[in-house]
C-alpha cells in the first residue's frame, strides 16, 4: 500500500481533482513513444498504456513562481523555463512535461526545450514565453522531438477540466503510483482551491526541489508573493525529503495562480497570505510524503522528527541526516531497532549542536518505545520494537533537549529492489 494518511487541518478540506481542482485549469496526457517500444511493431509494447507526455493549461494568463535544482548540472528545460518566466515577469499560461527522457547533457537540449514551448504555444494560440517546460527520465540521451511534435495536437485536443489523472500519470518514471492532492479553503469570503501533482521515486535528495511538481490555484496572489510563499514552504517540505542522497539535474516545483476564485489580489504579507501559505504547505507536505513512501523499492515511509533543538535549521539538518543515512534506511527495512544507527547519523550532521544526550523513540501504529536515553542505549522489549518497525509508516523521534525548535524530514527504507531498479535503469 502506497497511500499516505491525510492529516486534517481546520479550515481546509481535501478534495479531488489534483491540478484541475482549481477553477480555470484543464489538463491532458498521452503516450507518444519517447521511449521506444519493446515490441517490433509497437502494438504489444508494455509502455503503450503509459502516458509519457502531459499538459496543463490555464484559461487565463496566470501568475507563476518556480524553484529549481541546485545541482550544477541542470536540464535544458530548467534553463528555458527560467528564461520564459523572466521574459513574462513571472506569468505563464501552460505547462508541457515529458517523462522517460530528461533532455539533460545534450548539445541540442535548449533547442528541443524551446521547440516544445513553440509547439505548445502555436497549438494554444499563446506566446512561447508563456509556457513552462519540464522533462524527466534518462540523462544524456538525445530527446527525440518528432514524437512530441505528433503529441502536442493530441494533448491540446484532449484538454479537459477533469484531465488531472492523465497528466499525473504522464510524468511518472519509476513511480509505482500517481501523486496528486487538492485542498479547498476561503480567502476574503471567496472559496479557493489549490491542487498539485508530483513525480519522483529515485534520485531524490534535499535542496530544492527534488522531482517534478506542479501546482495550480484559483486564488488571486501576486507573482512576487507567490514566489515568496513557494520559497518558504519548499524549505519545510521538499527540502526535507531524501530517498537515496542523489540530487537530480531536472528538479522543479512551479505554481500557477490564475485568480479565478475572485478574491482580492494578495499583494502584501497579511492574514490572507498566511491562509494561502498554509494551503500550499498542506499540498506540498502531502506530496512530499507520497514521494518518500514511493521511493524506489521502498516498503516503508520513514519520518524523522527532531524536537528540542536550539533553532529550526539545526533541527532540519539533523532530521535530514537521519533519514538519508543508508544504515538507518537498511535498519528500518530489516526492522532492526539499533539506536546506534540513529545516534551515528545525528552525530555526523553538520551542526554545532551537542546530540550526545538525546532521547530516541520509535513510533508507529503498533506502539511507541524508548530505545536511547541521554545518549545511552537501553534494554528494551525487542519483540515490541520489531512490531513497531514492521509497520509501513514509522516515526523516529529524537529529543535533543537543547531548545524549543523542531523539524521533520521524510524518507524511506532501502531494499534489494532499489539496486535492481537502478542497475538497469536505461533498459
Amino acid at each position: 500500500m502506497k497511500e499516505i494518511t491525510l492529516i486534517p487541518f481546520e479550515g481546509y478540506k481535501y478534495i479531488e481533482g489534483g491540478v484541475c481542482a482549481a477553477k480555470g485549469f484543464k489538463a491532458s496526457g498521452t503516450y507518444c513513444g519517447i521511449k521506444k517500444s519493446a515490441a517490433p511493431d509497437g502494438n504489444d509494447s508494455p509502455f503503450k498504456a503509459k502516458n509519457d507526455i502531459g499538459m496543463v493549461v490555464s484559461d487565463t494568463l496566470a501568475n507563476a513562481a518556480a524553484v529549481y535544482t541546485q545541482n550544477k548540472v541542470k536540464g535544458a528545460p530548467i534553463t528555458v523555463t527560467k528564461q520564459n518566466l523572466k521574459a513574462t515577469g513571472g506569468k505563464a499560461r501552460a505547462i508541457i512535461v515529458n517523462s522517460k527522457n530528461a533532455n539533460t547533457c545534450n548539445a541540442d537540449g535548449e533547442q528541443k526545450a524551446k521547440r516544445m514551448c513553440e509547439l505548445t504555444a502555436n497549438a494554444l494560440g499563446i506566446k512561447a514565453e508563456e509556457v513552462i517546460v519540464a522533462s524527466t527520465g534518462v540523462i544524456g540521451q538525445v530527446l527525440p522531438i518528432e514524437p512530441i511534435e505528433r503529441a502536442v495536437p493530441v494533448l491540446v485536443k484532449g484538454l479537459d477540466y477533469s484531465g488531472n489523472v492523465q497528466a499525473a500519470t504522464a510524468i511518472m518514471t519509476t513511480d509505482t503510483v500517481k501523486k496528486e492532492i487538492a485542498v479547498e479553503f476561503e480567502i476574503g469570503g471567496k472559496v479557493c482551491h489549490l491542487g498539485g501533482m508530483g513525480k519522483g521515486s529515485g534520485m531524490i535528495h534535499p535542496n530544492m526541489a527534488t522531482t517534478l511538481n506542479f501546482y495550480t490555484t484559483d486564488g488571486n496572489i501576486s507573482s512576487a508573493l507567490l514566489q515568496s510563499a513557494l520559497d518558504e514552504i519548499v524549505k519545510v517540505t521538499y527540502n526535507c525529503l531524501s530517498v537515496d542522497g542523489d540530487q537530480s539535474t531536472n528538479d522543479m516545483v512551479c505554481v500557477l495562480a490564475n485568480g479565478e476564485a475572485g478574491n482580492d489580489e494578495i499583494k502584501a504579507e497579511s492574514a490572507e497570505f498566511e491562509v494561502f501559505k498554509k494551503a500550499l504547505y498542506i499540498a506540498m507536505m502531502n506530496i512530499t510524503k507520497m514521494l518518500a513512501k514511493d521511493g524506489e523499492g521502498a516498503t516503508k515511509l520513514i519520518e524523522c522528527r527532531v524536537t528540542g533543538a536550539p533553532d529550526f535549521e539545526t533541527a532540519k539538518i539533523i532530521a535530514k541526516s537521519v533519514i538519508r543515512s543508508p544504515l538507518v534506511k537498511c535498519a528500518m527495512y530489516g526492522a532492526d531497532a539499533n539506536c546506534g544507527r540513529i545516534m551515528c547519523a545525528m552525530g555526523y550532521a553538520e551542526t554545532d549542536c551537542d546530540v550526545t544526550k538525546a532521547d530516541v523513540y520509535y513510533i508507529s501504529k503498533a506502539g511507541k518505545i524508548l530505545v536511547c536515553e541521554n545518549g545511552l542505549g537501553l534494554q528494551f522489549d525487542e519483540d515490541l520494537a520489531k512490531a513497531i518497525l514492521s509497520e509501513e509508516d514509522i516515526t523516529i523521534l529524537a529529543q535533543l533537549k537543547q531548545g524549543s525548535s523542531e523539524a521533520t524530514a521524510w524518507g524511506c527504507d532501502m531494499t534489494y529492489d532499489y539496486v535492481k531498479i537502478n542497475g538497469d535503469y536505461r533498459s
